[in-house]
């Protein structure tokens, strides 16, 4: 008979117990970067009271949700506008918090079956659903512009009518948004961890592809660490150090896969317009800044400051001797360069169009008198979006080249020798 620490019962209370744990700790995390971020950039001195609002709004994006903008100066003026941006920091350090709790009570074992890992997942995705539609609750936020303070105090002034802004979470979008983020989450978290058990029907092909997965989120996280000692360098040398924390703890991950995709040789198009805009580099708001679309890759951004080529010498050198030697060192010994730059070239492109998409941003708010038209230097817009067939197809080149250079690279580095059965994966 078995005890009843091994009931189902038990079980599934266990489950429950560690998705609380790896949900409190994950909303912890992101709401603390996000209150140390947003404070940088200025929210505590809103009105209203509206930081904690800010806030809860920062990590419903984080999370994949949506907050729309809103706003009016009364009956003859209206103002609309869109916010599609998400903070990057905040997400990738929710992300790793949950995906380490999520993993760390499933290892010590090499298999498990499909009912054991759904009932470790589903409790988590509940609740954390649960606890990002309580959030959105909380994110919305809607108050008062003073006479003088902004463009739409000014006309409200003329208008006699009270202007406001403020903004709401899209509770359906969040929830539909948020389910793809926790599960793709947890669906990354196992496919990158060889400690994970699996079922053993796909214990092969996690084999298989792990060592690729595993060696592009590195990369990844290596552009995020070397972010953020240029973000330091940019800060002790040129001054405006809050302004820089506040990229570092908002939207930190943003820039720095934005520079991979460029070094790779890719492209992004988009336009900044109007006096405002989201934190970026002086260089690209140059590039974007203008009546018309604007091309963003090496090449135009090297036309204003010749070091941007640096950028494709740093993505050569970590993809091609870090990442494809690193892919190549965990992967079983015998397979073939060729199959090893399929691998790496597929898990690349399938990143980059994962960045391509969570990168990408639009930001807009402008104002309209008796519903006609944006009325003239009220209008802003900061827009930047992929250009996904080149980003996509060049990281497949790039990882397909660095899969194979790097098996060819880490042969002198690897152990001789026949695979112990203590590690049936061999990595």
């Amino acid at each position: 008979m078995s005890s009843p620490s091994t009931t189902p019962a038990s079980r599934a209370a266990k489950a429950w117990r560690d998705g609380f744990f790896a949900v409190v700790a994950g909303f912890a995390v992101m709401f603390a970067v996000a209150a140390a971020g947003a404070a940088c950039a200025g929210a505590g001195s809103l009105p209203g009271g509206a930081f904690p609002r800010v806030v809860a709004a920062v990590a419903v994006m984080a999370a994949g949700g949506s907050v729309e903008p809103s706003g009016g100066a009364g009956a003859l003026a209206g103002a609309a506008g869109q916010l599609s941006v998400m903070p990057l920091s905040v997400s990738l350090a929710g992300a790793l918090t949950v995906g380490c709790a999520f993993l760390r009570p499933l290892r010590g074992r090499a298999v498990a079956g499909p009912r054991e890992l759904l009932g470790r997942a589903v409790p988590l995705v509940v609740l954390w659903l649960l606890a990002l539609m309580g959030t959105g609750l909380a994110a919305r936020q809607t108050f008062g512009l003073l006479p003088g303070d902004s463009p739409l105090g000014t006309i409200g002034e003329l208008l006699d009518s009270a202007p406001t802004v403020g903004f709401e979470t899209d509770l359906p979008v969040t929830a539909l948004c948020g389910l793809l983020w926790i599960v793709g989450l947890l669906v990354v978290a196992l496919l990158v961890s060889r400690r994970a058990p699996l079922p053993a029907s796909v214990v092969r092909f996690h084999t298989a592809v792990r060592p690729a997965a595993f060696a592009t989120l590195v990369l990844l996280l290596a552009y995020v660490v070397l972010g953020f000692f240029t973000a330091v360098v940019v800060a002790c040398t040129q001054g405006h150090a809050e302004r820089t924390l506040a990229v570092v703890l908002l939207g930190l991950p943003n820039l720095a896969w934005l520079a991979l995709s460029l070094g790779l040789g890719g492209a992004w198009e988009g336009r900044v317009e109007g006096p405002f805009g989201l934190p970026m580099p002086r260089l690209l708001d140059q590039v974007l800044r203008g009546p018309e679309r604007s091309t963003v890759d090496v090449s135009t951004l090297a036309e204003r400051d010749s070091r941007a080529w640096w950028l494709v010498v740093v993505a050569a050198v970590l993809l091609l001797l870090g990442t494809g030697v690193l892919a190549a060192v965990r992967s079983p010994a015998g397979v073939r360069p060729w199959r090893q730059a399929l691998h790496l070239g597929v898990a690349l492109a399938l990143a980059m169009l994962t960045v391509c998409l969570l990168t990408g941003t639009h930001a807009g708010f402008g104002l309209s008198l008796l519903g006609i038209g944006d009325v003239s230097g009220l209008g802003e817009e900061v827009e930047l979006t992929p250009v996904l067939w080149r980003n996509t197809g060049l990281a497949l080149l790039w990882g397909a080249v660095a899969g194979f250079l790097g098996t060819l690279l880490a042969r002198p580095l690897r152990h001789r020798g026949p695979v112990t059965s203590k590690d049936p994966t061999g990595l």
